[in-house]
């Protein structure tokens, strides 16, 4: 099932559209992806989500 909701990744503003109508920045999907315990790429998203932190290691 698609999601119709997209947010905006520059102001926060939630929309249908696939650019955001208040300041044309770039919209995504809000909504996290599917759990499964079988996931063989769950490292690579957790090394993304720590990469730019400085207290992390």
């Amino acid at each position: 099932m698609k999601h119709l909701i997209r947010k905006c990744t520059a102001c926060g503003a939630y929309t249908l559209a696939q650019k955001c109508p208040k300041c044309g920045g770039q919209t995504a999907d809000p909504h996290p992806p599917k759990y499964s315990p079988d996931d063989k790429y769950v490292r690579y998203r957790v090394a993304e989500r720590y990469e730019g932190d400085k207290d992390y290691k």
